[in-house]
C-alpha cells in the first residue's frame, strides 16, 4: 500500500533567480485538493502549478508554463515517492532568467520531490465495510468483538429480531472478526461485506 502525508509540508528552492516553493498536503478527495490550491496559491506569483493523486483519480496543471513542464513532473514526484491522496502546489516567482523546458521540468519536479522526500509519512490502510445482523442475546459478544478488531461503528439500528450494525474496519481484520463471531455465537451472527477491501482510506 502507498503512504500519504502525516501533515502539510513545504519546501523552497532557488534556481537561477527564480524562486520555487512547494506546498504538499494529504487530501480526502479531489475537491479537497482544489480547496488546498485556493488556500496556498499566491495571486501575484508568476505561476501556481499543481498536481494531485487520489487513487485512480489524478490531475495536474501547468498554469501557463509550457505544456508538460510543471504539472506532470509534480505528479511524477508524487508517484515516484510512493504517495497517494496527496496534493502538491509549486509556486514560482520568475527571476528574469529563462530555464528552458528541461530546466523547468527539473525545477518543478525537483522541488516537489524534495518536499515529499523529507515529509513525515503515514501508511494508507485498506478498509472494508460490513453489515452485521445479530440477535439480542449476542449483543455483548458482538460489541466485544467490534472493539477487539479495531472496527468503527458507522450505524446501529434495532429490529424485531435483534440489531443491525454497519462497521468499517481494516480489511485484514474482516476474516478474524467473522471467525470470532462464528465461534462465539455458533454462527448466529450474519456478516455481509458492503465494500470490497482494497480501497485505501
Amino acid at each position: 500500500m502507498p503512504d500519504t502525508l502525516a501533515q502539510p509540508v513545504s519546501h523552497s528552492l532557488d534556481v537561477k533567480h527564480s524562486r520555487f516553493i512547494a506546498h504538499a498536503a494529504p487530501i480526502e478527495s479531489a475537491a479537497a485538493a482544489l480547496d488546498f490550491l485556493q488556500q496556498v496559491a499566491v495571486a501575484d506569483a508568476t505561476h501556481n502549478c499543481w498536481a494531485y493523486r487520489h487513487g485512480q483519480d489524478y490531475r495536474s496543471s501547468d498554469d501557463g508554463e509550457p505544456a508538460g513542464t510543471a504539472g506532470r513532473p509534480i505528479l511524477a514526484a508524487i508517484d515516484g515517492q510512493g504517495f497517494d491522496r496527496v496534493m502538491v502546489v509549486v509556486i514560482r516567482w520568475y527571476g528574469g532568467i529563462k530555464l528552458g523546458a528541461g530546466g523547468l521540468v527539473r525545477a518543478y519536479g525537483g522541488t516537489a520531490a524534495e518536499c515529499l522526500r523529507t515529509a513525515p509519512r503515514v501508511p494508507l490502510i485498506a478498509l472494508a465495510e460490513l453489515e452485521v445482523q445479530a440477535p439480542f442475546e449476542d449483543l455483548g459478544t458482538l460489541h466485544a468483538a467490534v472493539a477487539a478488531h479495531a472496527a468503527e461503528k458507522l450505524d446501529e439500528s434495532f429490529t424485531a429480531r435483534g440489531v443491525e450494525l454497519q462497521l468499517r474496519l481494516p480489511a485484514d481484520q474482516v476474516e478474524p472478526l467473522k471467525i470470532r463471531l462464528r465461534d462465539a455465537t455458533r454462527d448466529r451472527i450474519r456478516v455481509h461485506l458492503r465494500t470490497a477491501p482494497g480501497s485505501p482510506t
